[in-house]
């Protein structure tokens, strides 16, 4: 006579039993994760604009991909082995802070190919590769306002900043000052410039009387207008 919770307990495991997935399904999945996690690498090294280009996340990516799709297999085989790796899984923690925008949007494109090559829909895989690859392709190449350039004067005389400024206006119509540093008998000031003639804008800088140094710095930084 079995009882109540007997009977459900029954039911569930036999209703989720192991399916039969052989080791040519799993290899195929991996085989197709391999593949896009490689384009997913290289299109990675061609689009990465940081200053320091991390070889290592980039090779990363694959291995989630790969991971994921491994994963995915595993808890499609049996109910309980699935209950098992979400409690294993629920005690990781990464603490690897993604500080760049486009790192977490080839991290979920990554671990998305895994779940997708895992759950047999490789195909879903191939065509959000090639979407994205044109749409991340296309905004990339829309034009955005060019970055201001930083120009930094080292003046020997304090009261050099009116005479600073017309020699900027000259050639940078648009400039902000963003620091003065006074002392008894010297001057330094960051101004933010916009010009298209950065050497003439520091030769007329320097010609102005008391003018020790000017330097004119851009950097890679994204324009957030």
């Amino acid at each position: 006579m079995y009882s109540i919770r007997d009977i459900i307990k029954k039911s569930f495991l036999e209703g989720y039993s192991a399916a039969d997935i052989s080791i040519k399904t799993v290899i195929i999945a991996l085989l197709i994760t391999a593949v896009i996690g490689f384009y997913i690498f290289m299109l990675y090294r061609v689009m990465c604009r940081k200053t320091f280009y991390s070889k290592t996340f980039n090779i990363s990516l694959v291995g989630v991909a790969l991971i994921t799709t491994a994963i995915i297999v595993t808890i499609q085989s049996s109910i309980v082995v699935s209950l098992g790796m979400v409690g294993a899984l629920s005690i990781v923690r990464f603490r690897t802070a993604v500080k760049e925008p486009m790192d977490l949007m080839f991290l979920f494109w990554s671990i998305s190919t895994g779940i997708m090559c895992g759950a047999g829909l490789a195909e879903f895989a191939i065509a959000l590769a090639l979407i994205l690859t044109i749409v991340v392709v296309v905004l990339n190449l829309i034009p955005v306002a060019k970055a201001p350039l930083i120009l930094i004067v080292n003046a020997d005389k304090n009261d050099s900043e009116d005479a600073i400024i017309g020699a900027v206006k000259e050639y940078a119509p648009h400039y902000q000052v963003k620091s003065r540093n006074m002392t008894a008998d010297s001057l330094d000031m960051t101004i933010e410039v916009r010009s298209k003639s950065g050497a003439e804008l520091v030769k007329n800088v320097m010609k102005v009387e008391g003018v020790k140094g000017a330097s004119l710095l851009a950097h890679d930084g994204e324009v957030t207008f």
